[in-house]
C-alpha cells in the first residue's frame, strides 16, 4: 500500500480549555501543536509543522501515533504459528514503526466531540506492510485541564502483533535546544542494543550507567559528550513514569506500558517549515514514547505484543504539561 492522501483531505481539529490548546490532525492522529499559557502568553511545547499537508511526508514522525508495531523489528520479519512473515524494511535491514506506510502514515477518520475530545478510526487490512489479520484501530484524544489523554485500542480477526506508541517531540522552552531540561524516568532497567538499535535480548540494571534517570538529571549532565539517547528503558510501574521540567513548566507521563523509548532528537533535521519560533534540529526536542520493548515479536522473554479476537489491544497514555 502506498500513500494516496491529498492535501485537501487532511483534517484538523483543536481541543481547548482556555489555558491549553491542542491541534490534532487526521494524518497519523498527529499532535500538530500543543500550546500552554505561561506568563500570560501561549507557548508551543511540541515540535510541529506549520502546514498540515507537510505531515504527508513526515519521516521524523512528529506527533504521530505509530504502528502497527512501534519501534524496530529485526530483519523485517517475525515467526508465528510455524510461519515466517516477511515485512517491509524501512530502517536499514529492519522494520521501523510498522513499515514505510504504517498507521502513522495514514489518513484516519476523525469524529470531533466538541472542544474537549475527538475519536479517530482506521482499518488496516490483512497483509498490510506484511502483517497478518484485519485490524481496526481507534484512538480517542481528550483534554482535561492540562492533561491530554491518548486512549488507543485495536481489535483483530486473527492473532497478530500490535504495539502502538505516541511520538511527540517535546520542548518545554518552546524554542532552542532541550539540554537544559531536567529529566526523571522511573526505570531501573534498560534493553541494550546492537549497532542497528535492535535489542540484544539482555535486560540490564541502569545503576552506574548513563541510562540511570531514577533521580532527576539535566540532559547536559547526563550526556556531556552530546552523544544523544535512543534507548528503551524498562519502567518499574510506579507513577508518574517520567517527569521533565524546564522553562517554568513540568511534563508528567502516566502510562500502562512496560517500556519507554527515550530519544533526544539526535538525528533530527529540518524537513518542512516549523511552527513559528521553532527550529528542527539536533537536541531541539525530546521524545518519551511509552511502548512495548523493541523487537518483542522476536524476543519471547520480552512482554508479549500479540492480540487476538478474544484479547484486543488497549493502551492508555496521560500527558500533563503545566506551569510549576
Amino acid at each position: 500500500m502506498t500513500k494516496q492522501i491529498a492535501a485537501e483531505d487532511v483534517r484538523r481539529h483543536v481541543l481547548e480549555n482556555g489555558d491549553v490548546s491542542v491541534a490534532i490532525l487526521s494524518v497519523g492522529c498527529a499532535t500538530q501543536d500543543w500550546r500552554v499559557s505561561i506568563g500570560g502568553k501561549m507557548r508551543s511545547v511540541v515540535l510541529g509543522y506549520r502546514d498540515p499537508a507537510a505531515y504527508l511526508a513526515n519521516s521524523p514522525n512528529h506527533g504521530l501515533i505509530v504502528g502497527r508495531v512501534a519501534n524496530r523489528i529485526a530483519g523485517a520479519r517475525f515467526a508465528m504459528g510455524g510461519r515466517t512473515y516477511p515485512l517491509i524494511a524501512n530502517n536499514g535491514p529492519n522494520t521501523l514503526h510498522g513499515g514505510p506506510v504504517g498507521i502513522g502514515e495514514r489518513n484516519w477518520q476523525m469524529e470531533p466531540d466538541g472542544t474537549r475530545a475527538l475519536r479517530l478510526t482506521l482499518r488496516s487490512e490483512d497483509g498490510d506492510q506484511g502483517f497478518p489479520g484485519n485490524v481496526d484501530f481507534e484512538v480517542t484524544i481528550s483534554l482535561d485541564g492540562h492533561r491530554l489523554r491518548y486512549d488507543m485500542r485495536a481489535t483483530t480477526d486473527t492473532v497478530t502483533p500490535v504495539a502502538m506508541a505516541q511520538h511527540n517531540y517535546y520542548n518545554l522552552n518552546g524554542t532552542g535546544d532541550v539540554r537544559d531540561h531536567r529529566i526523571r524516568i522511573a526505570a531501573p532497567l534498560y534493553t541494550p542494543v546492537d549497532d542497528t538499535l535492535i535489542p540484544t535480548g539482555e535486560i540490564r540494571d541502569v545503576t552506574g550507567t548513563r541510562y540511570d534517570f531514577r533521580a532527576p538529571r539535566l540532559l547536559s549532565e547526563a550526556d556531556p559528550e552530546s552523544e544523544g539517547f535512543d534507548t528503551n528503558l524498562v519502567l518499574d510501574g510506579s507513577g508518574p513514569a517520567a517527569e521533565v521540567t524546564a522553562g517554568g513548566l513540568q511534563l508528567s507521563i502516566d502510562t500502562d506500558q512496560p517500556g519507554i523509548q527515550f530519544y533526544t532528537a539526535t538525528y533530527l533535521t529540518r524537513q518542512h517549515e516549523p511552527l513559528a519560533g521553532q527550529d528542527h534540529g539536533r537536541f531541539t526536542g525530546l521524545c518519551l514514547e511509552p511502548q512495548h520493548f523493541p523487537d518483542s515479536v522476536n524476543q519471547p522473554h520480552f512482554p508479549p505484543v500479540w492480540i487476538s479476537p478474544d484479547q484486543p489491544y488497549h493502551q492508555r497514555l496521560d500527558v500533563t504539561i503545566a506551569p510549576v
